[in-house]
């Protein structure tokens, strides 16, 4: 599994929203970025080749945030610490660890707001670390 690297930009850092931000929210914040660094748009200001660089690499940084952010799914792995953009391909296991995901998400909800007894957190993040390690 491919987790954010620290000392690099998150897709939320690089489309400039936060991490409980809506759909809409960053679906704008696409859209102003993609204007103002589309390649294009820096060639027809005839922009230095460095620029010109620097713009398309900004942009396909833009495009990759925006492509797991605005899916769902792909935002809950992200969110999770377990996004793996090689994987996107394979839509049944993506299929089949989401809905693992959501149910390890809810039971943790639900562990927090119920103050559970028969395991704390902790125990529960470290039972799905040790499940999510096969995956």
């Amino acid at each position: 599994m491919e987790r954010h690297k620290p000392g690099s930009d998150s897709y939320y850092t690089i489309l400039g929203v936060g991490s409980d931000c809506s759909a809409e929210e960053i679906r704008r914040a696409y859209r102003r970025l993609a204007m103002r660094w589309h390649p294009d748009r820096w060639a027809r200001r005839r922009a230095a080749p460095a620029l010109l660089s620097k713009a398309k690499a900004k942009f396909q940084q833009i495009q990759q945030a925006y492509s797991v952010l605005s899916d769902q799914r792909k935002r809950a792995l992200y969110d999770a610490g377990f996004y793996n953009d090689e994987d996107d391909d394979d839509d049944e296991h993506n299929e089949a660890f989401y809905e693992f995901m959501q149910e390890m998400v809810s039971l943790m909800a639900k562990a927090r707001s119920e103050d559970c007894k028969c395991a704390t957190m902790e125990e529960l993040q470290t039972m799905f670390m040790e499940m999510a390690q096969g995956f």
